[in-house]
């Protein structure tokens, strides 16, 4: 078996202090937006089950899935809150 070639490749990257600023801003930006919509789907998610999503009728939810569904978007948004706090 023989060993492979891997080429010696040493990038120049030159990032000034304003691209930096502009590359962490647009960073910071798309996750926001990234948990917006995280947040939008679990409000969708309660409309679904309570059956006021426009459009759509969900099946009829008994208050045992009502309780499932807030316990899964109770812990949807603690795990972002804890993102956020991280972040």
């Amino acid at each position: 078996m023989s060993q492979s070639n891997i080429p010696n490749i040493t990038p120049v990257i030159t990032v000034s202090r304003d691209d930096a600023i502009n590359l962490l801003l647009s960073s910071i930006a798309m996750e926001e937006l990234g948990l917006s919509h995280i947040i939008n789907a679990e409000g969708e998610k309660l409309q679904y089950v309570l059956g006021t999503l426009p459009g759509l009728t969900g099946p009829g939810a008994t208050l045992s899935d009502l309780l499932l569904m807030n316990e899964s978007v109770r812990s949807t948004l603690q795990d972002l809150t804890k993102k956020e706090w991280l972040l």
